[in-house]
């Protein structure tokens, strides 16, 4: 007779611990995803010519302006509009890479 061994079914603890990892994987991938898209967001409104004036503008402007800090002029081409989209394209696309590849880690556990 043989017996075939069936995983036993995993522990309370264990579900917890991945459902907690799960949770945090999310909000860590809903951060960078929020961060990448005030930094777009405010490049589409400033490129579009959007009123500098109105307080949503504002908000959106001073939030892409911390989170993009540390990369401004980093590229200092001469066409306006480029520089100003990279500047602040790039940390975008550096916090959804970062973002996604902390969640992903976190989901392996």
């Amino acid at each position: 007779m043989s017996h075939t061994h069936e995983p036993a079914p995993p522990s309370h603890r264990e579900i917890h611990n991945e459902s907690a990892s799960k949770r945090t994987a999310l909000i860590v991938h809903t951060i960078a995803d929020v961060a990448a898209a005030l930094l777009g967001l405010w490049i589409a409104l400033s490129l579009l010519g959007a009123n500098q004036g109105n307080v949503f503008v504002q908000f959106v402007q001073s939030m892409a302006d911390w989170l993009a800090g540390w990369s401004q002029d980093i590229f200092t081409m001469e066409n306006e509009h480029v520089r100003f989209a990279l500047n602040y394209g790039l940390p975008a696309v550096v916090y959804l890479f970062i973002g996604h590849g902390i969640a992903a880690k976190i989901r392996r556990g």
